[in-house]
């Protein structure tokens, strides 16, 4: 600061002109200048590897969300051109039924025609396309057989239903195309999420990389803290729940053939066949461990994580929704206190991300894009992102 500064001594300068010391100071001040001026951005102006970290989780959670619109965007385009379909080959018969009805219909005009036991108008009437307003005239109803008032009234009949299975058809064509139009947004958007997910990574030098591996290293030897101490806390549970359960049996031993047995039978055999089911789930989701985690995938050779859950519980007999978003409303909400094994843990505040519970704090899931089906934490990614937990049978 000045205050420290030397007083210069009288004659050190003169005007216009710097001593030589002072002068190649100042050349050097000019010469860093100007290559700072000059070169690239510094590597400050990089995202910090938190930063990176943190953009990198965000992408790959808006491509699973992406992936869960795509989910259903899919299934909704199969379950529209399945009716469509259907409504197409209705359309089919009841335009060939139509068809006879109308070559009866003309059967009866040539054949009254022919006799003379009708007048003109009645073969125009019968043989018109569109013969509404003739079928109101009175005298000529008056003509007709009551063969001949059947075939008409079945012509007409026919005709609105074929009319309005058309006008469905139609309908049902338009929401195809929109539910194909969302079904490649979704796609669009999943392949962008990761493309820029992937791009941030391969930026990284390999020091950066090493050291987000022991970022995340952390949070996985967090996560599994918390999960043993989840683990802990449902085994005390479990325990006074069993010791209440045998003070209960006790108390009402002496009384077994009277109130109380029957709806303590029922409650044990709803938990027994509820295992059960849990245990076939369990099982094929354990032997699916080691395969990859594909957006979009069902199986047998990939998934993603509600693909997963939904095959799971599938080989146990229970169906249970495709996408997460309808998952979560697949059966009963438990406390997280009370999760057993076979639940569904559901992640975010937009329900993106789901798991199977194995027990002890720990879940079977398909991760993300690049891993591989996998035991892991129900606290992987913090205690904020378990959003609930649902029991599907």
């Amino acid at each position: 600061m000045a205050s420290h500064r030397k007083s210069r001594p009288a004659g050190t300068r003169v005007a216009g002109i710097r001593t030589p010391a002072l002068a190649t100071a100042a050349l050097t001040s000019v010469a860093l200048l100007s290559q700072t001026a000059n070169a690239s951005p510094s590597s400050d102006d990089r995202p910090s590897l938190e930063e990176v970290e943190k953009k990198v989780d965000d992408l790959y959670r808006q491509a699973e969300s992406a992936t869960e619109n795509y989910n259903a965007a899919k299934e909704k385009t199969a379950k529209q051109r399945k009716r469509v379909d259907t409504l197409l080959d209705d359309v089919a018969k009841r335009t060939q039924e139509l068809n006879e009805a109308r070559e009866e219909l003309g059967t009866f005009a040539a054949a009254q025609y022919r006799t003379g036991a009708a007048a003109p108008d009645t073969a125009t009437f019968l043989l018109a396309d569109t013969p509404q307003d003739y079928f109101d005239q009175t005298q000529l109803m008056d003509r007709m057989t009551g063969r001949q008032k059947e075939a008409v009234d079945d012509y007409f009949t026919q005709q609105s239903a074929t009319m309005k299975k058309r006008q469905e058809a139609t309908q049902s064509l338009e929401t195809l195309t929109e539910s194909q139009n969302d079904l490649q947004t979704a796609k669009s958007t999943v392949q962008t999420k990761l493309s820029d997910a992937r791009e941030l990574l391969s930026k990284l030098t390999a020091e950066e990389k090493a050291r987000l591996a022991a970022i995340e290293k952390r949070k996985q030897e967090e996560a599994a803290r918390k999960a043993a101490e989840l683990a802990r806390q449902q085994a005390e549970a479990e325990a006074e729940r069993q010791r209440q359960e045998a003070a209960q049996q006790q108390e009402s031993s002496e009384s077994a053939s009277d109130s109380g047995s029957s709806e303590s039978s029922d409650s044990s055999a709803s938990d027994s066949s509820y295992a059960t089911k849990a245990e076939k789930a369990l099982a094929f989701a354990r032997s699916q461990i080691g395969k990859p985690y594909v957006w979009g995938a069902t199986g047998p050779d990939s998934y993603d994580c509600s693909g997963l859950t939904q095959a799971a519980w599938k080989a146990a007999g229970v169906d249970i929704p495709r996408v997460t978003y309808d998952q979560v409303n697949a059966g009963t909400t438990v406390s997280l206190a009370n999760a057993r094994p076979g639940d569904l843990i559901f992640f975010y505040d937009d329900v993106t991300h789901v798991g199977i519970y194995i027990g002890n704090g720990m879940m079977i899931h398909a991760p993300k894009p690049g891993a591989y089906v996998r035991e892991e934490s129900i606290y992987y990614d913090g205690e904020s992102s378990i959003h609930s937990v649902v029991r599907p049978a």
